[in-house]
Formats: C-alpha cells, sequence, structure tokens
C-alpha cells in the first residue's frame, strides 16, 4: 500500500497557498446542512469547534472532563513560537522552519514544516486580538525570550501560564458559538468507539462517565484531537486522565499508527522520589534562559550545592555545547544529563537529578527580575518540594513529556480512514523525532484555528450531507464491541489493581523503550508486555459497575489500551535501526555519544496497520523527500 501525502506540487513557500486555492469548497448556505464530531477540547479540540462552527457547520464536541478548561493544554508553561522577528536577531519564517526541521532531525515532512512556520504569525495576532495576555516589554510591545534548538528569541509566553491563558482564549470562542447553538458540547464522555459505514468515518460511541450509558452520535466528518501517549510510561508530565484511547480506537478500525517510538523526553522535571507518585511535575524549558545546569565534578559528592565551589562545578551543557549551552534541544540535554547521573554524578537522594541554578542570573538581574520572569514557577517548584530556588538550585531530571508519534495524516490532516481528521498532539505530522519546545501549543492552535477549516471543506465538498443515521447497523455493532469489551473486564474478579498494572508496564517502558533503547532490551520489552498482558486478562480486579461514575473502570479500559500500544511502540523502535531525535538506539551513536541516522535506510516515516488480535501488524512507510534543507548531523556545538 502507497501512502499519498498528498502534498502539493510547486516551490515550498507557495504550496500552502496553491492548496487552498485548489480545494473544493462548500458553499455558506451548505454548510449549515453538514455535522461534525470533534472529540477533544484542547488547544487543537477547542480552537477547532470554534472556527468550523463559526464557519456554520453543525458541530458536537466531546469532553473527557467536567469542563473544556480542564484539558492539559493547560498545562503548558513555556511559550508558543512565530517567526515574528519582534528582537530584530535574525529571525524569519523561513529560520523557523529550519530550526523546526533540524530539532525534529530530519524525521518530518517539509511541506508541514513550512505550512506551521507559516501560520505561526496570524496565531500570534489571533490571540492577541482574542485578549491573551502576552507577557510585553516596558514600551507595550509583546516580549519574546529563548527557547531550546534556536538561537533567537521567538517564544510568546505569559508568564509560566503560556497554556492556559491559549486555552481559555480558544474556550472563550468555543463558548460563543456553544451560545449560539451551533456547537453542542457534551462533557464527561469518553470515545469508546469509530463507527466506519462503507469504510468512511460517519460517527462515534461515546460513554457517559456519570451515567455510563452508551450514545450513538452520527456525522459527515470526525475529528480527533485527543492529544498524545506518554502515559504509557506511568509516570509523567501529563495528567493522570491523558491516553491512547480514542486514536487506539481508530487504529483497530484501520488508520495507521504512524512512528510510535518517537516519544520525548522532557530534561527539566522535579525527579521521581517514591512509588507513591503516579505522575511528574515539569518545570519549564524556560527557566534554561537564565538556570544552568550543572553536577559536581567528583563522582559521588554529597556535599550541598552552596558547599561546592566554583571550580568544583561542571556545567556540562555549557561545555559541551559551547554554541547553544543550556539551551540545547530537550533530547540532547535530557541524554546529556543521563549520561552525567550514570556516571556518579548526580544529586539529591536518588542520585537522578541535577542542579538548576539561578544565583549567576540574580546576581546579574537582581530577585525582582528573576522573580517577574519565573515567579509562579518558583512558587511552584516550592510547594511541591518546600526548597526555594531563590536561595539554593532547583534539582531536576528528564521525564517523559510529549509524543511525535500518532495517527498518520496527510498534509490536510485526515487519516487512513476517509473522514477521520486528526489533529494536534495526536497526529504524527509536524514535529519529526524530537519537538522543538514551545512548538506544542503553535501545532494545535495552526490545526484548530488555520488548517482544518479549509481541509474539511475539501472532503465535505464530495459528501452528501446526513446521509447516514444513527439506525444503521454499524452503530449498534459498534457499541455492542464497546460494551463487550467493558463487561469482559467487569468480570475478571481478579486479585491485582489497575493501577499496580499500569506502574509495571511504565517500569519496562522506561528501562526498555525510555531515553536509550537496544535491540536486546527491546525483544524483552515486547515479551514481558505480552505476558503482563495475559495476566491482565486473568488476574486484574475492577471494582464497582458500569452504570455510574466508575474511575476503575475508566483507568482500566486505558491501560488495556496501553497494554497493547506499547507492543507497538517496541516494535516499532526495534524495526528503526538508528538513532534520531527522542529514539536513541545505543547501537547507533557517533564516538562523542550523539544519535547517528541513517538516512539511505531510514529517511521515513513508519506507519502501521493493525491486522488483528494477537497478529503483528503490517509496516508501511512514506518516504521524505527534502528539497530545500539538506539533512546533516545535528550539531549544538
Amino acid at each position: 500500500m502507497k501512502l499519498d501525502a498528498r502534498i502539493p506540487s510547486g516551490p515550498l513557500a507557495e504550496k500552502w497557498d496553491k492548496h487552498r486555492f485548489d480545494l473544493k469548497l462548500v458553499n455558506p448556505a451548505n454548510k449549515k446542512k453538514y455535522h461534525i464530531i470533534v472529540v477533544g477540547t484542547g488547544l487543537a479540540g477547542s480552537s477547532a469547534s470554534a472556527s468550523l462552527a463559526e464557519l456554520g457547520y453543525n458541530v458536537k464536541t466531546f469532553c473527557l472532563q467536567d469542563s473544556p478548561r480542564r484539558a492539559h493544554s493547560i498545562a503548558a508553561q513555556g511559550g508558543i513560537n512565530a517567526a515574528k522577528n519582534y528582537p530584530n536577531d535574525g529571525d524569519s519564517i523561513w529560520r523557523l522552519f529550519y530550526d523546526t526541521i533540524k530539532g525534529g532531525d530530519y524525521r518530518s515532512r517539509e511541506a508541514n514544516v513550512y505550512r506551521l512556520a507559516q501560520i505561526s504569525n496570524h496565531i500570534i495576532d489571533h490571540c492577541v486580538a482574542q485578549g491573551i495576555p502576552f507577557a510585553r516589554e516596558y514600551g507595550g510591545l509583546l516580549a519574546n525570550r529563548s527557547f531550546g534548538g534556536a538561537q533567537v528569541s521567538r517564544t510568546f509566553y505569559a508568564r509560566g501560564q503560556t497554556g492556559q491563558q491559549l486555552l481559555l482564549g480558544a474556550y472563550s470562542s468555543l463558548s460563543r458559538q456553544i451560545a449560539t447553538g451551533r456547537v453542542r458540547m457534551f462533557p464527561r464522555r469518553e470515545m469508546v468507539n469509530l463507527v466506519l459505514v462503507k469504510g468512511e468515518a460517519k460517527g462515534i460511541v461515546a460513554r457517559n462517565l456519570i451515567t455510563g450509558a452508551f450514545e450513538l452520535h452520527e456525522a459527515d466528518a470526525v475529528i480527533l484531537a485527543t492529544g498524545g501517549y506518554g502515559n504509557v510510561f506511568y509516570l509523567s508530565t501529563n495528567a493522570a486522565s491523558c491516553n491512547v484511547g480514542a486514536a487506539f480506537r481508530a487504529y483497530k478500525k484501520g488508520a495507521m499508527f504512524a512512528n510510535p517510538c518517537f516519544s520525548q523526553i522532557h530534561p527539566t522535571c522535579i525527579p521521581h522520589t517514591g512509588e507513591y507518585q503516579s505522575k511528574l511535575t515539569l518545570m519549564s524549558e524556560s527557566l534554561r534562559n537564565d538556570g544552568r545546569v550543572w553536577v559536581p565534578k567528583k563522582p559521588g559528592d554529597t556535599r550541598p550545592p552552596e558547599e561546592i565551589p566554583e571550580q568544583e562545578r561542571d556545567y556540562f551543557l555549557e561545555r559541551r555545547y559551547p554554541s547553544f549551552g543550556n539551551l540545547v534541544p530537550r533530547d540532547v540535554a535530557s541524554r546529556a544529563t543521563k549520561v552525567e547521573c550514570d556516571s556518579g554524578k548526580g544529586v539529591g537522594p536518588t542520585g537522578y537529578a541535577v542542579y538548576l541554578d539561578f544565583r549567576d542570573a540574580i546576581k546579574r538581574d537582581g530577585r525582582e527580575v528573576i522573580q517577574r520572569k519565573y515567579g509562579n514557577l518558583f512558587d511552584m517548584y516550592k510547594n511541591i518540594t518546600d526548597a526555594d530556588p531563590y536561595e539554593r538550585p532547583m534539582m531536576i531530571y528528564p521525564a517523559t513529556h510529549y509524543t511525535m508519534g500518532g495517527l498518520w495524516v496527510d498534509y490536510n490532516l485526515m487519516s487512513t480512514i476517509p473522514g477521520l481528521f486528526v489533529l494536534g498532539e495526536a497526529n504524527f505530522s509536524d514535529h519529526g523525532a524530537n519537538r522543538l519546545g514551545a512548538s506544542a501549543l503553535m501545532q494545535g492552535l495552526a490545526d484548530g484555528y488555520f488548517v482544518i477549516p479549509y481541509t474539511i471543506g475539501g472532503y465535505l465538498a464530495d459528501v452528501t450531507p446526513s446521509e447516514v443515521g444513527t439506525d444503521h447497523p454499524a452503530f449498534e455493532e459498534a457499541a455492542k464491541e464497546a460494551e463487550a469489551r467493558i463487561k469482559k473486564l467487569l468480570s475478571i474478579k481478579g486479585g491485582r489493581t489497575v493501577s499496580s498494572f499500569h506502574r509495571q508496564l511504565g517500569e519496562i517502558m522506561w528501562e526498555y523503550c525510555g531515553m536509550t533503547r537496544n535491540e536486546s532490551g527491546l525483544k524483552k520489552a515486547i515479551a514481558m508486555i505480552q505476558e503482563l498482558r495475559e495476566e491482565f486478562w486473568e488476574n486484574v480486579i475492577v471494582p464497582g459497575s458500569d452504570w455510574d461514575y466508575n474511575l476503575s473502570l475508566q483507568k482500566a479500559c486505558r491501560v488495556a489500551d496501553f497494554l497493547e500500544f506499547a507492543e507497538l511502540m517496541a516494535r516499532d523502535a526495534l524495526t528503526r535501526k538508528e538513532s534520531c531525535g527522542g529514539h536513541f538506539r545505543e547501537e547507533f551513536q557517533t564516538e562523542e555519544g550523539e544519535a547517528l541516522r541513517d538516512d539511505q535506510n531510514y529517511c521515513h516515516v513508519a506507519a502501521w496497520e493493525y491486522q488483528g488480535e494477537d497478529k503483528e501488524p503490517t509496516l508501511y512507510t512514506e518516504p521524505l523527500v527534502f528539497e530545500n534543507v539538506q539533512p546533516s548531523q545535528r550539531s549544538y556545538k
């Protein structure tokens, strides 16, 4: 099977404009006849729902939480990139495009990334018009700061609450459309199956999490904007409710899953301290603008940081990467941190942490300046650790944060299932093997506000509106599938909790498919996952019933998905015999310990097709063609 990315012809800078003109249109009167389902209410989902309703479509939006304001987009701290070049330091759309291609280790599509860079400036204008309180310079101009993987300041921010403020903007736009009646909001609903009619997406089965009732919803197109799968590692910076469920349901219905092994480890997180933890807390990458990362030069040095003199400190990122210093990309900083800790130089009770020190910045700029920039982040750190970052360095260590893999989509953001579109972190499209900081918010809003309103119209122009209703047999069949799965989980009555299985799976994934991977470890992981999955279906205990608010049942459904998805992830990592971005195979590295790509054999997107239970999926590849940027060894020295 050949994967057709539907990338427009012509010069790179003209592809998106040309494509928008070539797309078929739905006239305003006919838009009112079409129904669209949007699953997810983070930045991508809320912006898509608001934009499509504004155009006149009838939208049903499904929210896992009680309010869209609780979507995980709210947790994003540091900022959103755009090529405005306000600091006049040499930025441009081309440079943003180049940095993103390079940051992704040349494993993303040129056309998608250039479109993202083009749209970035419009996002800032749109959000300012919404009233987003971006930080401003003294004269009133929008402020910028630097992020990893760039040598210019292009990141717009609202202190450490950028995701929250952007989500409130999207939510206000969404609320306006709810008030008009063009959006119907369904809170506390979880998509439990996708409905296909003649191979096309025509609706979903949702479960009411309060009552347990199944609900059938038809549509002319379905949009998934359900985030990433980082919680496969159990401990991650993701909210506990983040899951792979909706994407995995689509995968099992025929949507290909692309690059599942591409997961990102964030270098700046509060370290893990004990088994009682169910998640980890992110400290924004923006802190590396002023904070200096270091460890003691002598292994096993347990002295407090204030007692270690300057000459006995190793600022290892500045030493290894003099050009970028502490602002190297996340994958590079994370691996460098792991190397130092593995050599015995780590600090803290576990030895798996390094210092992020603001002493020099406070001495240079004053405490008030640092407080204005990072005050709420410093407060968060103190509340969690009971240590004051103004007085002594933060302790940080890498943790799972974002996933670059996702459902395969073409240039129109449509999956291999016609009528099923995928936005934001749920698709694979823009970040390659590593996401640069401050580009997730950019992609989510670009997809929702500026891409899907055009591309979904190109699809709907050839679709007869409201052709299929919930009385079609496919809906009943999909509901029975979902119900049978839940009944099976409740009937097991075993002796182990869902959380114990999830924790064990996370330990396997972190050990063998985490920051580093190797062939023997991945093969071992696959066997261990299969054994754990078998035990899960024989020995899990899920208390309660399926007709009320049952949090244990919700977790069980999600962990069941992770136990299958984890094997796909490890299999993808095993098949990709190279190192690139966040995928670091120990067998493939340079003499200096950096990622070593194999462009001759692996310059492609790996897309997996489901073949049935207990059967190996089929691998298809989409070759990546670089016409404007030639892949080279990624260096930040």
